[in-house]
């Protein structure tokens, strides 16, 4: 299997947003702390921006923060907004594949995978990827 630097660096910028859901954070500042390539953040943030999982803001007050809350993201979700299907066979996706003879059990293999790969994913969100205590408390911002 494999998880692309896309997959890997858009995860690591949403838990970066996630760390301190309360203020923006600009993509130099997110590049710089998890020393992440500025260009290829600044592209892996605009298919999470397309997919709803951050949003922005321009201007001195702007910069990034998530599209909604940490527990409400599964790693799933960010997967398929920067790579689409989450496992292909060379490029195509697995649904329709059909193989003859001895090897006409490998694509229930594939979909397995697949499925598996899916269920672990999709499970995950970015709030019980955060470290116990790196995520500021929705209900304590603000209250008196």
């Amino acid at each position: 299997m494999h998880i692309s630097a896309k997959a890997d660096y858009a995860t690591r910028a949403l838990l970066e947003l996630a760390s301190d859901p309360g203020r923006p954070l600009s993509c130099e500042a997110i590049a710089s702390s998890q020393e992440i390539p500025f260009r290829f953040l600044k592209s892996v943030v605009g298919e999470l921006r397309r997919a709803g999982l951050v949003r922005s803001r321009r201007g001195c007050e702007g910069g990034y923060w998530l599209g909604r809350p940490a527990e409400e993201i599964a790693l799933l979700d960010v997967v398929r907004a920067v790579d689409g299907e989450l496992i292909t066979l060379r490029g195509a996706p697995l649904g329709g594949l059909e193989y003859p003879g001895p090897a006409a059990g490998l694509p229930g293999v594939w979909r397995q995978v697949e499925s598996d790969a899916s269920a672990v994913l999709g499970g995950l969100t970015l709030a019980a990827l955060l470290p116990a205590g790196a995520r500021a408390q929705p209900s304590a911002v603000g209250a008196a």
